[in-house]
Protein backbone atom coordinates (compact mmCIF):
# COMPACT_ATOMS: atom_id res chain seq x y z
CA UNK A 1 0.00 0.00 0.00
CA UNK A 2 1.41 3.39 -1.04
CA UNK A 3 2.20 5.84 1.73
CA UNK A 4 -0.66 8.43 2.65
CA UNK A 5 -2.65 7.02 -0.13
CA UNK A 6 -6.21 8.95 -0.83
CA UNK A 7 -9.17 7.11 0.50
CA UNK A 8 -12.08 6.38 -1.02
CA UNK A 9 -15.32 8.62 0.23
CA UNK A 10 -18.17 7.41 0.26
CA UNK A 11 -21.72 8.89 1.00
CA UNK A 12 -22.34 13.06 1.46
CA UNK A 13 -18.28 13.49 1.92
CA UNK A 14 -18.41 12.47 -1.97
CA UNK A 15 -20.89 14.93 -2.74
CA UNK A 16 -19.86 17.41 -0.62
CA UNK A 17 -17.63 19.62 -2.60
CA UNK A 18 -19.70 18.93 -6.28
CA UNK A 19 -20.56 22.27 -8.08
CA UNK A 20 -22.83 22.93 -10.68
CA UNK A 21 -26.63 23.98 -12.28
CA UNK A 22 -28.60 20.97 -11.66
CA UNK A 23 -29.28 19.28 -8.21
CA UNK A 24 -27.18 17.62 -6.01
CA UNK A 25 -28.69 14.14 -4.30
CA UNK A 26 -27.58 16.18 -0.94
CA UNK A 27 -28.84 16.98 1.26
CA UNK A 28 -31.37 14.28 1.03
CA UNK A 29 -35.42 14.61 0.71
CA UNK A 30 -36.57 12.92 4.39
CA UNK A 31 -39.41 11.23 5.16
CA UNK A 32 -41.53 13.11 6.99
CA UNK A 33 -41.73 10.04 9.87
CA UNK A 34 -38.10 9.99 10.48
CA UNK A 35 -38.08 12.61 13.57
CA UNK A 36 -40.93 10.54 15.02
CA UNK A 37 -39.57 7.18 14.39
CA UNK A 38 -36.02 7.81 15.75
CA UNK A 39 -37.46 9.61 19.16
CA UNK A 40 -39.64 6.30 19.38
CA UNK A 41 -36.51 4.22 19.11
CA UNK A 42 -35.26 7.04 22.22
CA UNK A 43 -38.23 6.90 24.09
CA UNK A 44 -38.05 2.98 24.08
CA UNK A 45 -34.97 2.68 25.56
CA UNK A 46 -33.57 0.83 22.67
CA UNK A 47 -36.53 -1.68 23.13
CA UNK A 48 -38.19 -0.84 20.11
CA UNK A 49 -39.08 -3.28 17.38
CA UNK A 50 -38.37 -0.51 14.61
CA UNK A 51 -35.76 -3.00 12.98
CA UNK A 52 -38.46 -5.80 12.54
CA UNK A 53 -40.99 -3.21 11.30
CA UNK A 54 -38.94 -2.15 9.01
CA UNK A 55 -38.43 -5.59 7.63
CA UNK A 56 -42.57 -6.99 7.92
CA UNK A 57 -43.00 -3.61 5.38
CA UNK A 58 -40.28 -4.09 3.41
CA UNK A 59 -41.20 -7.67 3.00
CA UNK A 60 -44.99 -7.42 2.41
CA UNK A 61 -43.92 -4.40 -0.45
CA UNK A 62 -42.39 -7.11 -2.18
CA UNK A 63 -44.73 -9.92 -1.33
CA UNK A 64 -42.26 -12.05 -0.11
CA UNK A 65 -41.77 -13.96 3.37
CA UNK A 66 -38.82 -13.17 4.40
CA UNK A 67 -36.77 -9.86 5.29
CA UNK A 68 -33.60 -9.88 7.27
CA UNK A 69 -32.25 -6.53 7.51
CA UNK A 70 -28.49 -5.35 7.60
CA UNK A 71 -26.05 -2.42 7.99
CA UNK A 72 -25.28 -2.31 4.72
CA UNK A 73 -25.52 -3.75 1.18
CA UNK A 74 -22.22 -5.33 1.10
CA UNK A 75 -23.21 -7.31 4.77
CA UNK A 76 -26.08 -8.27 2.65
CA UNK A 77 -24.81 -9.96 -0.19
CA UNK A 78 -21.89 -11.30 1.95
CA UNK A 79 -24.00 -13.32 4.51
CA UNK A 80 -26.36 -14.62 1.22
CA UNK A 81 -22.79 -15.80 0.07
CA UNK A 82 -22.39 -17.87 3.36
CA UNK A 83 -25.77 -18.87 3.80
CA UNK A 84 -25.30 -20.66 0.42
CA UNK A 85 -22.55 -23.53 1.79
CA UNK A 86 -20.74 -23.64 -1.45
CA UNK A 87 -17.31 -25.34 -1.43
CA UNK A 88 -13.71 -23.09 -1.66
CA UNK A 89 -12.85 -23.27 -5.38
CA UNK A 90 -16.86 -23.35 -6.40
CA UNK A 91 -17.60 -20.75 -9.06
CA UNK A 92 -20.20 -17.80 -8.91
CA UNK A 93 -20.70 -16.35 -12.27
CA UNK A 94 -20.98 -12.42 -11.65
CA UNK A 95 -21.85 -9.34 -13.37
CA UNK A 96 -18.36 -8.14 -14.60
CA UNK A 97 -19.39 -4.06 -14.21
CA UNK A 98 -20.47 -3.75 -10.35
CA UNK A 99 -19.33 -2.50 -7.06
CA UNK A 100 -16.86 -4.31 -4.66
CA UNK A 101 -20.01 -4.93 -2.62
CA UNK A 102 -20.97 -7.06 -4.81
CA UNK A 103 -18.14 -9.53 -4.56
CA UNK A 104 -16.86 -9.18 -1.12
CA UNK A 105 -19.04 -12.42 0.35
CA UNK A 106 -17.68 -14.88 -2.31
CA UNK A 107 -14.06 -13.51 -1.32
CA UNK A 108 -14.83 -13.89 2.07
CA UNK A 109 -16.00 -17.38 1.28
CA UNK A 110 -13.48 -18.39 -0.82
CA UNK A 111 -15.55 -18.96 -3.84
CA UNK A 112 -13.96 -18.37 -7.18
CA UNK A 113 -16.05 -14.69 -9.41
CA UNK A 114 -16.24 -15.78 -13.13
CA UNK A 115 -17.00 -11.97 -14.52
CA UNK A 116 -19.40 -12.43 -17.26
CA UNK A 117 -18.87 -10.20 -19.86
CA UNK A 118 -21.74 -7.62 -20.81
CA UNK A 119 -23.97 -7.39 -23.36
CA UNK A 120 -23.63 -5.32 -26.33
CA UNK A 121 -24.21 -1.54 -25.66
CA UNK A 122 -25.27 -1.87 -22.26
CA UNK A 123 -24.13 -2.09 -18.63
CA UNK A 124 -25.89 -5.26 -17.82
CA UNK A 125 -25.34 -9.00 -18.60
CA UNK A 126 -27.44 -11.78 -20.51
CA UNK A 127 -28.02 -15.26 -20.97
CA UNK A 128 -26.02 -14.99 -23.93
CA UNK A 129 -22.58 -13.95 -22.08
CA UNK A 130 -23.41 -15.85 -18.61
CA UNK A 131 -23.86 -19.63 -20.37
CA UNK A 132 -20.32 -18.98 -22.14
CA UNK A 133 -18.97 -18.63 -18.19
CA UNK A 134 -20.83 -22.33 -17.38
CA UNK A 135 -18.64 -25.18 -15.83
CA UNK A 136 -19.09 -28.14 -13.74
CA UNK A 137 -18.16 -26.08 -10.94
CA UNK A 138 -20.62 -23.16 -11.11
CA UNK A 139 -22.85 -23.11 -8.13
CA UNK A 140 -24.73 -19.89 -8.62
CA UNK A 141 -25.20 -16.88 -10.99
CA UNK A 142 -25.24 -13.25 -8.87
CA UNK A 143 -26.77 -10.86 -11.20
CA UNK A 144 -26.65 -6.65 -10.36
CA UNK A 145 -29.10 -4.32 -11.86
CA UNK A 146 -26.50 -1.58 -12.78
CA UNK A 147 -27.40 1.72 -12.51
CA UNK A 148 -31.01 0.29 -11.98
CA UNK A 149 -31.83 -1.36 -15.13
CA UNK A 150 -33.04 -4.93 -14.77
CA UNK A 151 -31.63 -7.35 -16.40
CA UNK A 152 -33.40 -9.78 -18.45
CA UNK A 153 -34.37 -12.43 -16.23
CA UNK A 154 -36.42 -14.79 -17.79
CA UNK A 155 -33.86 -15.84 -20.03
CA UNK A 156 -31.39 -16.26 -17.10
CA UNK A 157 -33.68 -17.83 -15.20
CA UNK A 158 -34.71 -20.46 -17.56
CA UNK A 159 -30.66 -20.89 -18.29
CA UNK A 160 -29.99 -21.28 -14.58
CA UNK A 161 -33.13 -24.12 -14.77
CA UNK A 162 -30.95 -26.13 -17.15
CA UNK A 163 -27.97 -25.76 -15.32
CA UNK A 164 -29.15 -26.24 -11.90
CA UNK A 165 -28.14 -23.22 -10.87
CA UNK A 166 -29.35 -20.81 -8.20
CA UNK A 167 -29.92 -16.83 -9.59
CA UNK A 168 -29.65 -14.18 -7.05
CA UNK A 169 -29.98 -10.73 -7.34
CA UNK A 170 -27.67 -7.72 -6.13
CA UNK A 171 -30.85 -5.25 -6.49
CA UNK A 172 -28.95 -2.32 -4.47
CA UNK A 173 -29.29 0.33 -7.24
CA UNK A 174 -32.73 -1.36 -8.53
CA UNK A 175 -34.89 -0.89 -5.69
CA UNK A 176 -38.28 -0.84 -6.49
CA UNK A 177 -37.23 -1.31 -10.10
CA UNK A 178 -39.92 -3.56 -12.17
CA UNK A 179 -39.00 -6.08 -14.77
CA UNK A 180 -42.50 -7.02 -17.05
CA UNK A 181 -44.49 -5.70 -13.57
CA UNK A 182 -42.60 -7.79 -11.18
CA UNK A 183 -40.48 -6.02 -8.81
CA UNK A 184 -36.58 -6.25 -8.84
CA UNK A 185 -35.37 -8.44 -6.22
CA UNK A 186 -38.19 -11.16 -6.37
CA UNK A 187 -37.04 -13.26 -9.31
CA UNK A 188 -34.04 -14.96 -7.95
CA UNK A 189 -34.01 -17.04 -4.96
CA UNK A 190 -32.57 -13.91 -2.86
CA UNK A 191 -31.77 -10.44 -3.38
CA UNK A 192 -29.61 -7.92 -1.76
CA UNK A 193 -30.46 -4.07 -1.31
CA UNK A 194 -28.55 -0.61 -0.39
CA UNK A 195 -29.97 2.19 1.26
CA UNK A 196 -26.79 3.91 1.80
CA UNK A 197 -27.13 7.61 2.25
CA UNK A 198 -26.34 7.74 -1.39
CA UNK A 199 -28.50 5.30 -3.09
CA UNK A 200 -32.11 5.81 -4.30
CA UNK A 201 -34.20 4.63 -1.24
CA UNK A 202 -31.08 6.68 0.95
CA UNK A 203 -30.93 6.28 4.76
CA UNK A 204 -27.68 7.13 6.49
CA UNK A 205 -26.84 3.25 6.11
CA UNK A 206 -28.79 0.19 5.81
CA UNK A 207 -29.29 -2.81 3.53
CA UNK A 208 -31.33 -6.46 3.25
CA UNK A 209 -32.02 -9.44 1.99
CA UNK A 210 -35.42 -10.72 1.12
CA UNK A 211 -36.54 -14.82 -0.13
CA UNK A 212 -39.26 -16.86 0.37
CA UNK A 213 -37.14 -19.41 0.49
CA UNK A 214 -37.63 -20.51 4.23
CA UNK A 215 -34.71 -22.33 4.33
CA UNK A 216 -32.26 -19.46 3.07
CA UNK A 217 -34.10 -17.45 5.18
CA UNK A 218 -33.18 -19.35 8.75
CA UNK A 219 -29.56 -19.47 7.39
CA UNK A 220 -29.44 -15.90 6.90
CA UNK A 221 -30.36 -15.00 10.19
CA UNK A 222 -28.00 -17.86 11.84
CA UNK A 223 -25.18 -16.44 9.88
CA UNK A 224 -25.90 -12.85 9.22
CA UNK A 225 -27.14 -11.89 12.90
CA UNK A 226 -26.89 -14.58 15.16
CA UNK A 227 -22.45 -15.00 14.41
CA UNK A 228 -23.23 -18.45 13.67
CA UNK A 229 -24.30 -19.72 17.20
CA UNK A 230 -26.70 -21.13 18.85
CA UNK A 231 -27.48 -21.47 22.69
CA UNK A 232 -27.06 -24.86 24.41
CA UNK A 233 -29.14 -25.34 27.68
CA UNK A 234 -26.73 -24.77 30.80
CA UNK A 235 -24.12 -23.53 28.84
CA UNK A 236 -24.57 -20.63 26.48
CA UNK A 237 -23.64 -19.48 22.97
CA UNK A 238 -21.99 -22.30 20.97
CA UNK A 239 -20.57 -21.00 18.07
CA UNK A 240 -21.06 -23.92 14.85
CA UNK A 241 -20.10 -22.10 11.73
CA UNK A 242 -18.28 -18.69 10.77
CA UNK A 243 -21.25 -16.38 11.20
CA UNK A 244 -21.16 -12.41 11.18
CA UNK A 245 -23.10 -9.56 13.53
CA UNK A 246 -24.67 -8.09 10.59
CA UNK A 247 -28.00 -6.49 12.08
CA UNK A 248 -29.14 -3.09 11.21
CA UNK A 249 -28.89 -0.64 14.57
CA UNK A 250 -32.39 0.74 15.65
CA UNK A 251 -32.00 4.16 14.66
CA UNK A 252 -31.22 3.16 10.85
CA UNK A 253 -34.23 1.05 11.02
CA UNK A 254 -36.13 4.14 11.58
CA UNK A 255 -34.54 6.52 9.35
CA UNK A 256 -35.17 3.59 6.57
CA UNK A 257 -38.72 2.82 7.26
CA UNK A 258 -39.35 6.48 6.95
CA UNK A 259 -37.47 6.79 3.84
CA UNK A 260 -38.87 3.68 2.67
CA UNK A 261 -42.71 5.31 2.87
CA UNK A 262 -41.73 8.10 0.23
CA UNK A 263 -39.52 6.01 -2.11
CA UNK A 264 -42.39 4.75 -4.09
CA UNK A 265 -43.16 8.41 -5.21
CA UNK A 266 -39.22 9.24 -5.55
CA UNK A 267 -38.46 6.21 -8.24
CA UNK A 268 -41.90 7.00 -9.82
CA UNK A 269 -39.96 10.32 -10.26
CA UNK A 270 -36.81 9.13 -11.08
CA UNK A 271 -38.37 6.64 -14.03
CA UNK A 272 -39.92 9.59 -15.44
CA UNK A 273 -36.97 12.17 -15.49
CA UNK A 274 -34.60 9.37 -16.57
CA UNK A 275 -36.49 8.44 -19.38
CA UNK A 276 -37.39 12.27 -20.59
CA UNK A 277 -33.35 13.07 -20.14
CA UNK A 278 -33.03 9.44 -22.48
CA UNK A 279 -35.04 10.62 -24.86
CA UNK A 280 -33.63 14.45 -25.04
CA UNK A 281 -30.14 13.08 -25.50
CA UNK A 282 -30.47 10.86 -27.68
CA UNK A 283 -31.53 13.40 -30.90
CA UNK A 284 -27.39 14.50 -30.45
CA UNK A 285 -25.37 13.03 -33.40
CA UNK A 286 -22.99 10.82 -31.74
CA UNK A 287 -24.39 10.70 -28.25
CA UNK A 288 -26.05 7.09 -27.39
CA UNK A 289 -28.20 6.74 -24.54
CA UNK A 290 -27.83 3.78 -22.32
CA UNK A 291 -30.97 1.31 -23.74
CA UNK A 292 -34.17 1.12 -21.60
CA UNK A 293 -35.56 -2.06 -22.43
CA UNK A 294 -39.23 -2.80 -23.46
CA UNK A 295 -39.18 -5.13 -20.08
CA UNK A 296 -37.78 -2.44 -17.70
CA UNK A 297 -41.27 -0.95 -16.63
CA UNK A 298 -39.42 1.27 -13.72
CA UNK A 299 -36.53 2.23 -14.22
CA UNK A 300 -35.56 2.93 -10.50
CA UNK A 301 -32.51 5.09 -11.67
CA UNK A 302 -30.04 5.89 -9.33
CA UNK A 303 -27.66 7.40 -11.62
CA UNK A 304 -27.79 8.44 -15.19
CA UNK A 305 -25.34 7.74 -18.13
CA UNK A 306 -24.62 7.58 -21.71
CA UNK A 307 -22.20 6.69 -24.15
CA UNK A 308 -19.76 8.85 -26.51
CA UNK A 309 -19.20 7.68 -30.38
CA UNK A 310 -15.24 8.11 -30.60
CA UNK A 311 -15.63 8.21 -34.04
CA UNK A 312 -17.68 11.33 -33.50
CA UNK A 313 -15.65 13.52 -31.51
CA UNK A 314 -12.10 14.51 -31.47
CA UNK A 315 -11.52 13.83 -27.92
CA UNK A 316 -12.02 10.88 -25.51
CA UNK A 317 -14.93 10.40 -23.26
CA UNK A 318 -12.66 11.61 -20.21
CA UNK A 319 -12.17 15.22 -21.65
CA UNK A 320 -15.96 15.10 -22.53
CA UNK A 321 -16.85 14.41 -19.31
CA UNK A 322 -14.63 17.19 -17.60
CA UNK A 323 -16.21 19.57 -20.13
CA UNK A 324 -20.07 18.71 -18.92
CA UNK A 325 -18.42 19.57 -15.48
CA UNK A 326 -16.95 22.86 -16.51
CA UNK A 327 -20.52 23.67 -17.90
CA UNK A 328 -22.37 22.44 -14.77
CA UNK A 329 -23.48 18.62 -14.63
CA UNK A 330 -22.17 17.70 -10.92
CA UNK A 331 -19.66 14.71 -10.45
CA UNK A 332 -19.79 13.57 -14.71
CA UNK A 333 -16.92 11.37 -15.48
CA UNK A 334 -16.00 7.60 -16.07
CA UNK A 335 -16.61 4.54 -14.05
CA UNK A 336 -14.13 2.61 -15.46
CA UNK A 337 -13.37 1.59 -12.05
CA UNK A 338 -16.93 -0.48 -12.38
CA UNK A 339 -15.32 -3.35 -14.62
CA UNK A 340 -13.90 -5.71 -11.76
CA UNK A 341 -11.73 -8.23 -13.89
CA UNK A 342 -9.77 -4.52 -14.24
CA UNK A 343 -9.86 -2.61 -11.20
CA UNK A 344 -9.77 -5.81 -8.43
CA UNK A 345 -5.96 -5.59 -9.04
CA UNK A 346 -5.20 -7.51 -5.55
CA UNK A 347 -7.14 -10.30 -7.13
CA UNK A 348 -5.02 -10.20 -10.50
CA UNK A 349 -2.54 -11.07 -8.11
CA UNK A 350 -3.96 -13.65 -6.74
CA UNK A 351 -4.70 -15.96 -9.00
CA UNK A 352 -1.65 -15.40 -11.42
CA UNK A 353 0.04 -16.38 -8.09
CA UNK A 354 -2.51 -19.30 -7.41
CA UNK A 355 -3.00 -18.12 -3.95
CA UNK A 356 -6.00 -20.39 -2.29
CA UNK A 357 -8.48 -20.51 -3.58
CA UNK A 358 -6.96 -20.25 -6.58
CA UNK A 359 -4.19 -22.82 -5.99
CA UNK A 360 -5.11 -26.37 -7.70
CA UNK A 361 -6.82 -28.07 -5.13
CA UNK A 362 -9.52 -26.24 -4.62
CA UNK A 363 -9.30 -24.45 -7.83
CA UNK A 364 -9.78 -27.07 -11.19
CA UNK A 365 -8.34 -24.42 -13.62
CA UNK A 366 -6.30 -21.67 -13.97
CA UNK A 367 -7.62 -18.32 -13.55
CA UNK A 368 -6.88 -14.71 -15.17
CA UNK A 369 -8.39 -11.15 -14.07
CA UNK A 370 -7.81 -8.42 -16.30
CA UNK A 371 -9.06 -5.92 -19.09
CA UNK A 372 -9.36 -8.60 -21.63
CA UNK A 373 -11.57 -10.81 -19.40
CA UNK A 374 -14.45 -9.51 -20.68
CA UNK A 375 -13.66 -7.11 -23.15
CA UNK A 376 -16.83 -5.86 -24.81
CA UNK A 377 -17.54 -4.54 -21.11
CA UNK A 378 -13.58 -3.28 -21.23
CA UNK A 379 -14.28 -1.11 -24.52
CA UNK A 380 -17.81 0.14 -23.34
CA UNK A 381 -16.88 1.54 -20.27
CA UNK A 382 -14.10 3.57 -22.00
CA UNK A 383 -17.13 5.58 -23.70
CA UNK A 384 -19.53 5.57 -21.25
CA UNK A 385 -20.08 8.93 -18.96
CA UNK A 386 -22.24 8.56 -16.11
CA UNK A 387 -23.27 11.44 -13.11
CA UNK A 388 -24.82 9.48 -9.49
CA UNK A 389 -26.29 13.10 -8.48
CA UNK A 390 -28.96 12.29 -10.82
CA UNK A 391 -32.11 12.24 -8.44
CA UNK A 392 -36.26 12.73 -8.10
CA UNK A 393 -35.03 16.14 -7.90
CA UNK A 394 -34.77 16.58 -11.29
CA UNK A 395 -37.69 18.54 -12.90
CA UNK A 396 -38.05 18.55 -16.66
CA UNK A 397 -36.46 21.93 -17.01
CA UNK A 398 -33.32 20.47 -15.27
CA UNK A 399 -33.14 17.38 -17.70
CA UNK A 400 -33.42 19.96 -20.67
CA UNK A 401 -30.65 22.12 -19.01
CA UNK A 402 -28.51 18.44 -19.09
CA UNK A 403 -29.48 17.79 -22.28
CA UNK A 404 -28.48 20.91 -23.75
CA UNK A 405 -25.24 21.39 -21.84
CA UNK A 406 -24.83 17.56 -23.14
CA UNK A 407 -25.55 19.12 -26.85
CA UNK A 408 -23.57 22.00 -26.59
CA UNK A 409 -19.97 19.99 -25.19
CA UNK A 410 -20.72 17.62 -28.53
CA UNK A 411 -21.02 20.59 -30.40
CA UNK A 412 -17.93 21.88 -29.36
CA UNK A 413 -15.73 18.63 -29.64
CA UNK A 414 -16.82 17.45 -33.11
CA UNK A 415 -15.27 15.86 -36.02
Amino acid sequence: MEKHPQLAKFGAAAYANLKGKLPNIFPRIMGPNCAKYLQEVVASGLTSDMVARFETTFAQAHGVKHCMATPGCTPALAVLAAAFEFQPGDEVIVSSVTDYGTILGLLVENYIPVFADTAPGTVNISAETIERCITDRTRAILVVHKTGLICDMDPILALAKKHHLIVYEDACQAVLGKYKGRLAGTMGLAAGYSFDSEKTMGSDMGGCIITNDDVVAERCRFMGHSRGATMKPDFGRTHTARGYAYRMPLCTAAVTLAQFEISPDAVAKRDRMVRLLSALIGKIPGIISLPIPDYVTVYSAWMFGFSIDPKAFSCDARTFAAQLVEEGIPGAGLGQYYLMPESMVYLQEKAAKKIYPYSKPPASRDYHYGPETCPTAHAFMEHFIRWCTFCEKYEESHCAMAAEIIRRVAERNRK
